[in-house]
């Protein structure tokens, strides 16, 4: 269960830590929204919002978790990174005692419109860490590291060849599916965001403001339009 949450209140200073929050482990289920939540016009109501849609995504994200996991910490710590200077941006990584950790930065929570942004980038950064994905990378960057170091060596290179032909390898392991892995944790985040009593269609939106990637070879993150289409066939199905 979640820990203790950093909310958000001022405007500059907009986050300042705040007594632990209780979670319902019992919270939203199956509610199906057919409204986007209220506009966000302010840093006060983006911040408040950001607590309430943790409140509600995180219990749902754990019993996801649990339900498709086994052997897996689930225990989510959700916290914000106010870190100055960093851009609007939302990331899935582990602690120390490798319990996942979902960290949203000002930035992000200061630009979201509404509730159901905030819970649909929250289930998408769970859906990151119940799938497995930072373990899934690391595999493929060890992968690729010994193939392109084999292919070095075999070609005659030297001890330098052979480490640049390593350090690339692991980067081209690592990005090699990870198109794939944004467009599983964007369906299943769209299955936790409804769960939880948002609108996946909704929050997908926020696609909509941010660069598209496009289609680049070795790309990290596929284009937008495939990530929109995702939640809708998947929200279609729910």
């Amino acid at each position: 269960m979640l820990g203790k949450v950093f909310c958000a209140i001022g405007l500059i200073a907009l986050v300042a830590a705040c007594d632990e929050i209780p979670t319902d482990a019992s919270g939203p289920t199956s509610s199906a929204p057919a409204q986007a939540s209220k506009t966000l016009r302010t840093p006060d109501q983006a911040a408040r919002a950001f607590v309430q849609v943790t409140q509600r995504v995180e219990p749902i994200a754990e019993r996801e978790c649990r339900a498709r996991t086994s052997g897996v910490n689930c225990d989510f710590r959700i916290i914000v990174d106010d870190r100055p200077n960093q851009p609007a941006n939302a990331y899935q990584t582990l602690d120390k005692n490798n319990r996942p950790v979902i960290a949203f930065t000002i930035g992000l929570i200061a630009e979201a419109r509404n509730a159901d942004e905030l819970a649909f980038v929250m289930g998408h950064e769970a859906a990151h860490h119940i799938a497995g994905h930072i373990g899934r990378q690391r595999q493929n960057a060890v992968a690729g590291a010994v193939i392109f170091a084999g292919l070095a060596t075999l070609g005659g290179a030297n001890s330098a060849a052979v480490e640049s032909a390593t350090e690339l390898g692991a980067q081209v392991g690592a990005r090699s599916y990870s198109k794939d892995f944004e467009l599983e944790a964007d369906a299943l985040g769209t299955i936790i965001t409804h769960k939880s009593g948002y609108n996946p269609l909704v929050g997908a939106e926020f696609f909509n403001r941010i660069p598209d990637p496009g289609d680049k070879f070795l790309g990290t993150h596929p284009p937008n339009a495939a990530r929109i289409q995702t939640v809708r066939r998947t929200a279609a199905k729910l």
